[in-house]
């Protein structure tokens, strides 16, 4: 808290700025950093679009102004301001300092044993990182990774629930849990992958175990936090429907009043043969279609085969990247092409009016991709559009079948019921070419940035040489090619400025 009047030492403010982990610096004025001229201190705060400029004469403060950091014009002088820390892991010097003794504390027990256990080099490296860590702290109550030592810090012990934004709120606050079908899922799993992730790290001799602390909550324990909760899914889990003791809320009808699509089910026999046929009826139709498969070998080949037969096509999986997903799907809504051949990604949480058709290759082969949940939510994909159709291809019906198909027909002898009753006529949603356009304008930029240098191929290279070490444990050549990964970044942005630059001198 700075007042003004209030009697506040030079050398004491730029000391607790640093305690709160600002940063000094003269040239550069961003926020979380300080600069200092005499007895003129401006400070920016991490979470304030203005800086503060502090006036000091005899060691009392004279004024406090605030002003823009790029203008300089000032735009208020208040009585008094509160600076808040640049970061999230601030604490007392003591508490500090208690930290420090626990940690060395635990790094001599942990050293002892990896060396009883014949791993000296693991030994080592803990050791020396630990001891940095430790020095860091010290000097600047921060370090790189402060969060690995959190237990120590919070005066937690172990096996004690972390700390989350959730003890902020109140007791009765109300939780909303979108997607709970997959949300749910993931936050059982957190703990897990992260434990995974870090015990290979304490194995290694990257962190002490007390790292293992600095973790997600448990599932039990974020339900001990939780006193009420919607989940919204047109699929519920298991879990929620438990939960909810079977009484569920429907939300059936469409605002556009368009129904659920009409499935038929066709045999698998000469599944590829039929399919062509239909994706010629929507072509002629100016429509769009989408086809999942089991596999990305059989995307990929079903892909090349409608290609080979002059049918406009790509195919989308895991292994194509974000941006380029939001390529091809813009590409596909601004008829580039008609058709995506896809697996997984095509499930949901994909608006896309002009799909008439969805295609499910396979459709009796029981498993994830091909259970009831999966099947109603590739359904859901064609909900967009009201001539929109589904094709099962099938030699039986699964029992995951029997009641996805029950399931939607369902919801369409509702949806029909309700629009009758309603006089409502059913109208697909329709984008212009630059609602369209905005919606992966962004990727736009990034691709061309990627496709201006042939050094991002090497880069790419030496991410995927980086993953196979790590996975391969051999975590000094990972940290060797990550190295190399960070100089060839540098080097590349450096290019990137120059040409930008010189882009503009010619503009001028």
């Amino acid at each position: 808290l700075l007042e003004k009047g209030k009697k506040f030492g030079r050398d004491r403010l730029l000391q607790d700025l640093v305690s709160i982990q600002y940063q000094r610096n003269d040239i550069e004025f961003g926020r979380g950093t300080f600069r200092v001229r005499g007895d003129v201190i401006d400070i920016h705060p991490a979470d304030e679009k203005y800086g503060v400029r502090v006036h000091l004469f005899d060691e009392i403060i004279e004024a406090i102004q605030l002003f823009d950091p790029v203008s300089g014009h000032i735009t208020e002088e208040p009585e008094s301001i509160v600076i808040f820390p640049a970061k999230h892991f601030i604490t007392t010097r003591p508490r500090i300092e208690q930290a420090v003794e626990e940690i060395r504390k635990e790094l001599d027990w942990r050293v002892n044993e990896l060396k009883g256990q014949g791993k000296l080099l693991e030994a080592q490296r803990l050791l020396q990182r630990t001891n940095f860590d430790i020095e860091m702290l010290l000097e600047l109550g921060y370090c790189p990774g402060i969060e690995n030592y959190s237990m120590h810090l919070s005066g937690r012990r172990p096996g004690e629930r972390p700390f989350c934004l959730i003890d902020y709120f109140p007791k009765d606050f109300l939780l909303i849990i979108d997607e709970s079908h997959v949300t749910i899922p993931q936050i059982r799993g957190m703990y897990e992958g992260d434990h995974s992730r870090k015990l290979t790290l304490v194995e290694y001799g990257f962190r002490l175990p007390s790292a293992l602390e600095n973790r997600p909550l448990k599932f039990d324990e974020f339900l001990g936090l939780i006193n009420q909760a919607i989940c919204i899914s047109a699929t519920p889990g298991e879990w929620e429907v438990a939960q909810s003791n079977y009484r569920m809320v429907e939300q059936i009808v469409r605002p556009t009043g368009i129904v659920d699509p009409k499935v038929t089910v066709k045999p698998a026999r000469n599944q590829v043969d039929d399919l062509i046929g239909e994706i010629q009826k929507r072509v002629k139709k100016k429509e769009r279609v989408l086809v999942t498969t089991l596999t990305k070998r059989m995307a990929e080949d079903l892909a090349q085969y409608l290609n080979e037969l002059g049918i406009r096509v790509r195919y989308m999986h895991s292994e194509i990247d974000a941006l380029q997903r939001v390529e091809i799907l813009r590409g596909l809504r601004l008829g580039e092409f008609d058709v995506i051949v896809g697996i997984n990604l095509l499930r949901e949480g994909l608006d896309l009016p002009e799909v008439a058709l969805v295609a499910i290759l396979d459709a009796d082969r029981e498993g994830f991709l091909r259970s009831e949940t999966s099947l109603i939510q590739t359904a859901g994909r064609a909900a967009r559009n009201v001539r929109s159709e589904v094709i099962m291809y099938a030699d039986e019906i699964t029992g995951s079948m029997r009641r996805a198909l029950k399931e939607m027909e369902r919801r369409r002898q509702k949806q029909l019921a309700y629009n009758k009753k309603y006089n409502i006529t059913p109208q697909s949603i329709v984008k212009s070419y630059d609602e369209i356009m905005k919606t992966t304008s962004v990727a736009d930029r990034i691709t061309k940035y990627r496709d201006d240098s042939g050094e991002v191929d090497e880069i790419a290279e030496l991410y995927s040489q980086m993953e196979e070490a790590v996975s391969l444990m051999e975590f000094e050549r990972a940290a060797e090619l990550r190295d190399r990964i960070r100089s060839l970044k540098k080097k590349f942005l450096s290019i990137e400025r120059r040409r930008h630059k010189g882009g503009n001198a010619r503009k001028g």
